[in-house]
This record gives structure tokens, sequence and C-alpha cells, in this order.
């Protein structure tokens, strides 16, 4: 199965972006490779299951099915049903995620499909340039500096984690995560953290692996959960620590940014604590731990680096 992808940062905060692209009739607004589209059936174009028929520039007419709509999460997933190529099981979708550290909004475009022999490799480039990135870039010249919407909340008002925190590091996305997925490097590119080591003389690849460390004055034991290369994902809980939370877990993903290549980072965490100590831990976390470490990696990795 072959799998087209574009990415991009867009200078404007997700809800301005969302609003936008939410529209599954709006594509003429933002696409000049968009001539004119309408929504079969007198739908509205937030019904799902209701069908856009479009026409390309250059006289290609379209037909394209709305699968997943989520205003919560900023995503949404489509496939055709009169295809613009020749192609089969053809199923796309766009997410938008906003970044923490600037207000700015990470946008991918993805599909995935079946090419026939004598055509692999074409669409997929076909797609992931003419298609998704030229539809990025159209799509930034649109919505840049643009505000939120009035009355508009983020999340809908249920976070994806109690911290949540995302911010882009100027390198490609694999040199970041050959950094990242050492579950035992961390104190390479956190200054507090000191004495850094896998108990039991485990590898840091190894999921249920255990590592110890001090932050600060503090010990702390952190075991890996989930470790995956084709996500560049790692997700880990704490099993023991001086702060007054329980059932700690937290995570961090890399996402490639195709136009510039370059990393959007996200790192969350969920724990149980009194409301009282979250006053601190929240923003404890988000600042002086993740945040932190991102810019850290920065410097280190990024395009101004010494």
């Amino acid at each position: 199965m072959a799998r087209a992808f574009a990415s991009t940062m867009i200078d404007a905060p997700v809800e301005a972006v969302w609003a936008c692209v939410r529209d599954f009739n709006g594509l003429p607004d933002w696409n000049p490779g968009i001539v004119k589209s309408e929504i079969e059936d007198g739908l509205a174009a937030d019904v799902v299951g209701c069908v856009r028929a479009f026409t390309l520039s250059d006289g290609t007419f379209v037909r394209e099915r709305l699968l997943s709509l989520d205003d919560s999460r900023y995503s949404f997933t489509y496939n055709f049903v009169t295809p613009a190529f020749p192609v089969e099981n053809y199923v796309a979708g766009m997410e938008l995620i906003p970044e923490t550290s600037t207000g700015r909004t990470y946008v991918q475009w993805w599909a995935s499909f079946d090419e026939k022999p004598e055509d692999a490799g074409r669409f997929t480039e076909i797609v992931s340039r003419d298609v998704f990135a030229a539809g990025l870039a159209a799509l930034a010249k649109k919505i840049s500096g643009a505000g939120a919407p009035d009355g508009a909340e983020r999340w809908q008002g249920l976070r994806p984690a109690k911290v949540f925190t995302s911010s882009t590091i100027t390198a490609p996305v694999d040199r970041v995560w050959a950094k990242m997925r050492d579950f035992a490097g961390m104190g390479g590119w956190h200054e507090d953290i000191t004495r850094m080591h896998m108990l039991e003389g485990a590898r840091s690849d190894k999921v249920s692996g255990v590592r110890d460390f001090l932050f600060g004055d503090g010990a702390l034991w952190e075991q890996l959960t989930y470790l995956s290369d084709t996500e560049r994902a790692f997700r880990y809980r704490i099993l023991k620590s001086p702060m007054p939370w329980l059932n700690y877990h937290a995570g961090a993903r890399l996402y490639p940014v195709t136009d510039r290549d370059h990393t959007f980072a996200v790192w969350t965490a969920d724990w149980t604590a009194s409301p009282q100590d979250d006053l601190e831990l929240i923003p404890n976390v988000h600042g002086n731990v993740f945040q932190k470490a991102f810019d850290t990696l920065e410097a280190q990795l990024g395009d101004g680096a010494a």
C-alpha cells in the first residue's frame, strides 16, 4: 500500500485553521487547484457520509465522501467516490495540532492507497507534492496571521492530557528521534537530570526497562511502556518519585514537518493529584521538564546550533 504525506507549520492558532478546513465544501476558498465544489443531495458539509463533488483547475471531476469529522481533536478523513487518479482503496485525512510554545498550528495531510504495479511510486509523489504540499502552501498563505474565531474553545474544553506541550525543533525528524529514543539519554539533553542509567543493566530500548536518575535532588524511577520507531514515539510511567502524584503516565511523539525538514514534537502527561498540588505540578512539568527538554534539543540540534 502506498502512502502520500505532507505537513507544515501555519502561523495562526489551531482554531482559525480548523474553522477554514473543517468545511468539507470549502476547498475553493483556500485551494486554487479547486474551481468549484458542492455537497450532493443538499446535505450540510459537516454531515458524516456526505459527498462533495468538485472540479480541478485542469477540468478533472472528483467526488469524495466524508468518513469522519472530529471538532474536539481537529481532524477529518475521507475517501474517493469518483477518483482523481487511477488508484484503489484511497483513504485520506488531515489533522491539526496546536503548538503551545508559539501559538502556531502543525498541519499534516496524508493518504493511503493501492497503485497498479506499473505505477509504483508515481502517485505517491504526485499526491504528496502536487496535491498535499501545494494545498498546504495555499492554506498557509490564506490563513497565516488570522486570529481565532470569537467564542472558539480549544479542544472543546477537554484537553488530550493534563499536560500538553508542543514545540518545533529545527532539525530533521530522524535526527531528533535518534536522540530522544535513548531512554537512558535524557541527562544529555536536560540540564536538571543527572546520574541517569538503566537498572539491572537493561538496554535503553527494552520495553519494561527502568531508568534511575536524579531530577534536581529528587530520585526517580521511570519504566518504559511503549517504544515505536514507526511512530517515533515512546511512553513511560513513574514507579518512584518524591512528587505528590499517583499513576503518572507520559509520552512523546515526533512528527515530520516536510516543507522545511524540521520536527514537530508533542509531549503529554497525566496523573492523579489534589487540585491544590496540580496548581504547581502542571506548570512545572510543562515548563521545567517538557518545554525545557525541547529547548535544549533545539539548542543542540537546531539549524542555529553551534
